[in-house]
Protein backbone atom coordinates (compact mmCIF):
# COMPACT_ATOMS: atom_id res chain seq x y z
CA UNK A 1 0.00 0.00 0.00
CA UNK A 2 1.41 3.41 -0.95
CA UNK A 3 2.07 6.05 1.71
CA UNK A 4 -0.55 8.36 0.16
CA UNK A 5 -3.22 5.66 0.21
CA UNK A 6 -2.39 4.71 3.80
CA UNK A 7 -2.77 8.35 4.77
CA UNK A 8 -6.13 8.50 3.02
CA UNK A 9 -7.43 5.53 5.01
CA UNK A 10 -6.36 7.37 8.15
CA UNK A 11 -8.38 10.46 7.26
CA UNK A 12 -10.22 11.56 10.39
CA UNK A 13 -13.32 13.70 10.74
CA UNK A 14 -14.96 13.09 7.38
CA UNK A 15 -17.44 10.59 6.01
CA UNK A 16 -16.97 11.88 2.46
CA UNK A 17 -15.84 9.40 -0.19
CA UNK A 18 -14.88 12.30 -2.48
CA UNK A 19 -12.51 13.66 0.18
CA UNK A 20 -11.05 10.16 0.54
CA UNK A 21 -10.33 10.12 -3.20
CA UNK A 22 -8.67 13.51 -3.05
CA UNK A 23 -6.51 12.48 -0.08
CA UNK A 24 -5.38 9.32 -1.89
CA UNK A 25 -4.44 11.26 -5.01
CA UNK A 26 -7.11 9.42 -7.03
CA UNK A 27 -9.22 12.42 -7.94
CA UNK A 28 -11.89 11.10 -10.28
CA UNK A 29 -12.25 14.13 -12.54
CA UNK A 30 -9.19 15.90 -13.92
CA UNK A 31 -9.19 19.17 -15.89
CA UNK A 32 -9.24 18.73 -19.65
CA UNK A 33 -7.01 20.47 -22.18
CA UNK A 34 -7.92 21.68 -25.66
CA UNK A 35 -11.33 21.58 -27.30
CA UNK A 36 -13.44 18.47 -26.84
CA UNK A 37 -16.61 17.76 -28.79
CA UNK A 38 -18.65 15.46 -26.55
CA UNK A 39 -22.28 14.32 -26.43
CA UNK A 40 -24.63 16.52 -24.41
CA UNK A 41 -27.83 15.46 -22.72
CA UNK A 42 -31.10 17.38 -22.44
CA UNK A 43 -33.90 17.83 -21.05
CA UNK A 44 -34.86 17.04 -17.40
CA UNK A 45 -38.11 18.07 -15.69
CA UNK A 46 -39.33 17.61 -12.11
CA UNK A 47 -42.56 18.39 -10.31
CA UNK A 48 -43.80 17.97 -6.75
CA UNK A 49 -47.21 16.44 -6.15
CA UNK A 50 -49.36 15.60 -3.16
CA UNK A 51 -47.16 12.96 -1.54
CA UNK A 52 -43.85 13.21 -3.32
CA UNK A 53 -41.96 14.32 -6.41
CA UNK A 54 -41.60 13.03 -9.97
CA UNK A 55 -38.65 13.48 -12.35
CA UNK A 56 -38.48 12.68 -16.06
CA UNK A 57 -35.87 12.94 -18.78
CA UNK A 58 -35.95 12.59 -22.54
CA UNK A 59 -33.54 10.13 -24.18
CA UNK A 60 -31.62 12.18 -26.78
CA UNK A 61 -27.94 13.12 -26.60
CA UNK A 62 -26.59 15.57 -29.18
CA UNK A 63 -23.15 16.51 -30.43
CA UNK A 64 -23.47 19.84 -32.21
CA UNK A 65 -26.23 19.43 -34.77
CA UNK A 66 -25.90 15.62 -34.76
CA UNK A 67 -27.94 13.17 -32.69
CA UNK A 68 -25.22 11.23 -30.84
CA UNK A 69 -27.51 8.75 -29.08
CA UNK A 70 -31.23 8.11 -29.13
CA UNK A 71 -31.65 6.15 -25.90
CA UNK A 72 -29.33 7.69 -23.30
CA UNK A 73 -30.37 7.48 -19.64
CA UNK A 74 -30.54 10.85 -17.88
CA UNK A 75 -32.49 10.10 -14.68
CA UNK A 76 -30.81 7.98 -11.98
CA UNK A 77 -31.66 6.77 -8.50
CA UNK A 78 -29.24 8.52 -6.12
CA UNK A 79 -30.34 6.51 -3.09
CA UNK A 80 -33.51 5.11 -1.54
CA UNK A 81 -35.28 8.48 -1.34
CA UNK A 82 -33.73 10.66 -4.04
CA UNK A 83 -33.09 10.89 -7.77
CA UNK A 84 -30.78 12.97 -9.93
CA UNK A 85 -31.17 14.00 -13.55
CA UNK A 86 -28.32 15.14 -15.78
CA UNK A 87 -28.00 17.82 -18.43
CA UNK A 88 -24.76 18.92 -20.02
CA UNK A 89 -21.70 16.87 -21.03
CA UNK A 90 -23.09 13.35 -20.84
CA UNK A 91 -19.95 11.35 -20.04
CA UNK A 92 -18.80 13.60 -17.21
CA UNK A 93 -22.35 13.89 -15.88
CA UNK A 94 -22.68 10.11 -15.59
CA UNK A 95 -19.34 9.91 -13.75
CA UNK A 96 -20.46 12.61 -11.30
CA UNK A 97 -23.71 10.72 -10.71
CA UNK A 98 -21.80 7.49 -10.02
CA UNK A 99 -19.50 9.28 -7.59
CA UNK A 100 -22.53 10.89 -5.94
CA UNK A 101 -24.19 7.49 -5.49
CA UNK A 102 -21.04 6.09 -3.85
CA UNK A 103 -20.69 9.24 -1.74
CA UNK A 104 -24.18 8.74 -0.26
CA UNK A 105 -23.63 5.02 0.32
CA UNK A 106 -20.21 5.66 1.86
CA UNK A 107 -21.62 8.24 4.27
CA UNK A 108 -24.38 5.89 5.37
CA UNK A 109 -21.89 3.07 6.05
CA UNK A 110 -19.49 5.32 7.97
CA UNK A 111 -22.08 7.26 9.99
CA UNK A 112 -24.73 4.55 10.29
CA UNK A 113 -27.49 6.89 9.10
CA UNK A 114 -28.61 8.58 5.91
CA UNK A 115 -27.86 12.19 5.12
CA UNK A 116 -30.80 14.58 5.25
CA UNK A 117 -32.16 15.58 1.84
CA UNK A 118 -30.51 18.99 2.19
CA UNK A 119 -27.26 17.27 3.12
CA UNK A 120 -27.44 15.19 -0.06
CA UNK A 121 -28.11 18.33 -2.09
CA UNK A 122 -25.07 19.98 -0.51
CA UNK A 123 -22.84 16.98 -1.29
CA UNK A 124 -23.84 17.16 -4.96
CA UNK A 125 -23.00 20.86 -4.92
CA UNK A 126 -19.49 20.04 -3.67
CA UNK A 127 -18.94 17.49 -6.46
CA UNK A 128 -20.02 20.03 -9.08
CA UNK A 129 -17.61 22.60 -7.66
CA UNK A 130 -14.83 20.07 -8.18
CA UNK A 131 -15.74 19.98 -11.89
CA UNK A 132 -15.44 23.76 -12.31
CA UNK A 133 -12.16 23.50 -14.25
CA UNK A 134 -13.84 21.34 -16.87
CA UNK A 135 -16.94 23.52 -16.93
CA UNK A 136 -14.79 26.55 -17.78
CA UNK A 137 -13.53 24.61 -20.80
CA UNK A 138 -17.03 23.90 -22.02
CA UNK A 139 -17.57 20.51 -20.35
CA UNK A 140 -20.29 21.68 -18.00
CA UNK A 141 -22.71 19.54 -16.02
CA UNK A 142 -26.01 20.95 -14.74
CA UNK A 143 -27.97 18.37 -12.74
CA UNK A 144 -31.42 18.46 -11.20
CA UNK A 145 -31.83 16.78 -7.81
CA UNK A 146 -35.10 15.78 -6.17
CA UNK A 147 -36.27 13.55 -3.38
CA UNK A 148 -38.72 12.85 -0.61
CA UNK A 149 -37.81 14.71 2.58
CA UNK A 150 -38.74 12.26 5.33
CA UNK A 151 -38.35 14.88 8.06
CA UNK A 152 -40.75 17.29 6.32
CA UNK A 153 -42.98 14.62 4.72
CA UNK A 154 -42.90 16.17 1.23
CA UNK A 155 -41.09 16.17 -2.09
CA UNK A 156 -38.42 18.79 -2.79
CA UNK A 157 -36.45 19.91 -5.86
CA UNK A 158 -32.96 21.42 -6.06
CA UNK A 159 -31.29 23.01 -9.09
CA UNK A 160 -27.62 23.92 -9.61
CA UNK A 161 -25.35 26.10 -11.68
CA UNK A 162 -21.95 25.09 -13.09
CA UNK A 163 -20.10 26.57 -10.09
CA UNK A 164 -21.94 24.29 -7.65
CA UNK A 165 -24.46 26.91 -6.57
CA UNK A 166 -27.52 25.16 -5.10
CA UNK A 167 -31.06 26.53 -5.24
CA UNK A 168 -34.29 25.04 -3.95
CA UNK A 169 -37.12 25.21 -6.47
CA UNK A 170 -40.80 25.21 -5.62
CA UNK A 171 -43.53 23.22 -7.36
CA UNK A 172 -41.58 22.37 -10.54
CA UNK A 173 -38.41 22.99 -12.53
CA UNK A 174 -36.56 21.97 -15.69
CA UNK A 175 -32.95 22.04 -16.92
CA UNK A 176 -31.34 21.54 -20.31
CA UNK A 177 -31.72 23.12 -23.73
CA UNK A 178 -35.47 22.53 -23.78
CA UNK A 179 -36.00 23.78 -20.22
CA UNK A 180 -37.57 27.11 -21.18
CA UNK A 181 -40.31 25.39 -23.14
CA UNK A 182 -40.74 22.64 -20.53
CA UNK A 183 -41.11 25.17 -17.71
CA UNK A 184 -43.72 27.04 -19.74
CA UNK A 185 -45.68 23.81 -20.07
CA UNK A 186 -45.30 22.96 -16.37
CA UNK A 187 -46.41 26.46 -15.43
CA UNK A 188 -49.58 25.85 -17.41
CA UNK A 189 -50.36 22.34 -16.17
CA UNK A 190 -49.11 22.24 -12.57
CA UNK A 191 -51.61 21.94 -9.75
CA UNK A 192 -50.66 21.28 -6.15
CA UNK A 193 -53.24 18.55 -5.55
CA UNK A 194 -52.04 16.34 -8.42
CA UNK A 195 -51.68 12.62 -7.79
CA UNK A 196 -48.55 10.66 -8.72
CA UNK A 197 -50.25 9.42 -11.91
CA UNK A 198 -51.34 12.93 -12.87
CA UNK A 199 -47.87 14.32 -12.17
CA UNK A 200 -46.36 11.62 -14.38
CA UNK A 201 -48.63 12.60 -17.24
CA UNK A 202 -47.86 16.31 -16.70
CA UNK A 203 -44.07 15.84 -16.92
CA UNK A 204 -44.53 13.76 -20.08
CA UNK A 205 -46.57 16.60 -21.58
CA UNK A 206 -43.82 19.06 -20.60
CA UNK A 207 -41.14 16.95 -22.31
CA UNK A 208 -43.30 16.73 -25.43
CA UNK A 209 -43.75 20.51 -25.46
CA UNK A 210 -39.98 20.93 -25.08
CA UNK A 211 -39.35 18.56 -28.00
CA UNK A 212 -41.88 20.52 -30.06
CA UNK A 213 -39.63 23.61 -29.95
CA UNK A 214 -36.13 22.33 -29.13
CA UNK A 215 -34.34 20.08 -31.63
CA UNK A 216 -32.01 18.68 -28.93
CA UNK A 217 -34.96 17.23 -26.99
CA UNK A 218 -36.66 14.08 -28.22
CA UNK A 219 -40.28 13.08 -28.01
CA UNK A 220 -41.56 9.51 -27.66
CA UNK A 221 -40.13 7.25 -30.40
CA UNK A 222 -42.93 4.83 -31.22
CA UNK A 223 -41.00 3.08 -34.00
CA UNK A 224 -38.01 2.19 -31.80
CA UNK A 225 -40.09 1.97 -28.59
CA UNK A 226 -37.89 4.56 -26.84
CA UNK A 227 -39.71 6.57 -24.19
CA UNK A 228 -38.76 9.03 -21.44
CA UNK A 229 -37.46 7.68 -18.14
CA UNK A 230 -39.69 8.67 -15.23
CA UNK A 231 -38.98 8.18 -11.52
CA UNK A 232 -41.49 8.79 -8.73
CA UNK A 233 -40.28 9.36 -5.16
CA UNK A 234 -42.64 9.02 -2.20
CA UNK A 235 -42.49 7.94 1.42
CA UNK A 236 -42.09 4.39 0.06
CA UNK A 237 -38.89 5.34 -1.78
CA UNK A 238 -37.93 5.63 -5.45
CA UNK A 239 -39.96 3.86 -8.13
CA UNK A 240 -38.82 4.00 -11.74
CA UNK A 241 -41.97 3.73 -13.83
CA UNK A 242 -41.96 0.70 -16.10
CA UNK A 243 -41.34 1.52 -19.75
CA UNK A 244 -44.47 -0.39 -20.79
CA UNK A 245 -46.52 1.94 -18.57
CA UNK A 246 -44.78 5.01 -20.03
CA UNK A 247 -45.42 3.66 -23.54
CA UNK A 248 -49.15 3.42 -22.81
CA UNK A 249 -49.25 6.98 -21.44
CA UNK A 250 -47.20 8.30 -24.38
CA UNK A 251 -49.45 6.65 -26.94
CA UNK A 252 -52.53 8.06 -25.21
CA UNK A 253 -50.92 11.52 -25.13
CA UNK A 254 -50.03 11.39 -28.84
CA UNK A 255 -53.55 10.28 -29.74
CA UNK A 256 -55.00 13.24 -27.83
CA UNK A 257 -52.52 15.58 -29.53
CA UNK A 258 -54.06 14.64 -32.87
CA UNK A 259 -57.17 16.44 -31.66
CA UNK A 260 -55.33 19.22 -29.79
CA UNK A 261 -51.75 19.60 -31.16
CA UNK A 262 -50.78 22.21 -28.57
CA UNK A 263 -51.63 19.91 -25.69
CA UNK A 264 -54.12 20.07 -22.83
CA UNK A 265 -55.59 23.34 -21.62
CA UNK A 266 -54.58 24.86 -18.33
CA UNK A 267 -57.06 24.62 -15.49
CA UNK A 268 -58.85 27.92 -15.00
CA UNK A 269 -60.83 28.89 -11.91
CA UNK A 270 -64.53 28.57 -12.64
CA UNK A 271 -63.90 26.57 -15.83
CA UNK A 272 -66.25 23.59 -15.79
CA UNK A 273 -64.73 21.95 -18.90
Amino acid sequence: MSTDLAGAFGLVGSASFAEFLNASGNTALQPATGTIDAPHGTTIVAMVFDGGVVMAGDRRATMGNVIAQKDVQKVFEADEYSVVGIAGTAGIAVEIVRLFQVELEHYEKIEGTQLSLEGKANRLSTLLRGNLGMAMQGLAVVPLFAGFDVSHDRGRIFSYDVTGGRYEEHDFYAVGSGSTFARGSLKKLFHADATADQATRIVLEALYDAADDDSATSGPDLARRIFPIVSVVTTDGVRTVDQAEIATLAEQMLQERLERPNGPRARVEGDAS
